[in-house]
């Protein structure tokens, strides 16, 4: 059975005393009410080292939202993903559209992202997906199939099973459309299907596969009820610990 999972972006939000009580609510919470599925919140890097000391990862994992595509060196700024594992993180976030549009992430970066957050044993979540110009055109398959293929379908059967696939209609955040569940389901259906033809039905079959457009509290169940759709990539509605509750709580519906 693949893992169900709802993880929180928190994207530049949360100074760092308000995302230490954030996380401290959330774990509180989920200790006290346990979840119906793996949740892992991903934060800015200067949280990571802090909220690793008191959150428990068997309840809530840690991520981050980026790394570099370098080991090491001189690159002032940048953050290795050795530096990630050093914190006590366990996730990272790659090819988010807003790191793709607005840092100009090429495949080939990410593809090397992909490889360094392995190489120091992160687990990946690897977001792929098409703008509304795509979209209209008709051409959010090839996108999404060409965001594989430039930066993870390089892997072994192997190192792909370690890898978490966020779709996100870039199309569907913050512009007030937002996609049905069958819209999202057709797609997810999609991407399965063409990890099915790269590395085997079983592989696809184990594949979870997030949804990351607009979902809350209110759409979740429907989502969430959808055959290939494996939980959710969850931004704005994971700064607040009931509204991200609330999602994590369709898992029990």
């Amino acid at each position: 059975m693949r893992k169900k999972i709802v993880a929180g972006n928190w994207k530049m939000n949360m100074n760092l005393q308000d995302g230490i009580a954030l996380a401290k609510e959330l774990n509180e919470t989920l200790k006290a009410d346990k979840p119906n599925c793996g949740v892992v919140i991903c934060t800015p890097f200067i949280h990571l080292a802090s909220i690793a000391q008191f959150l428990d990862q068997d309840i809530i994992g840690l991520g981050a939202e980026n790394c570099a595509d370098k080991e090491k060196g001189a690159f002032t700024g940048e953050v290795s993903a050795e530096m990630v594992k050093s914190t006590g993180a366990q996730y990272v976030i790659l090819g988010h559209s807003e790191r793709r549009e607005y840092y100009k992430e090429t495949p080939e970066i990410l593809k090397e992202k992909v490889l360094l957050a392995q190489k120091n044993d992160l687990k990946v979540i690897f977001c792929i997906g098409e703008s509304l110009e795509e979209r209209e055109a008709g051409k959010q398959n090839e996108v999404v199939k060409a965001e594989l293929e430039g930066s993870v379908f390089n892997l072994s059967e192997e190192d792909f099973r370690k890898i978490v696939i966020a779709y996100e209609p870039i199309w569907a955040i913050g512009t007030g459309k937002t996609a049905t569940a069958e819209q999202a389901e057709e797609i997810h259906a999609y991407i399965r299907s063409i990890i099915a033809e790269k590395y085997g039905q079983a592989v696809a079959d184990d594949t979870t596969i997030l949804y990351g457009g607009s979902c809350k509290a209110s759409n979740a169940p429907e989502l969430f009820a959808k055959p290939d759709i494996d939980g959710g990539l969850i931004g704005g509605a994971s700064l607040k610990c009931a509204d991200f509750k609330g999602i994590i709580d369709a898992w029990k519906k």
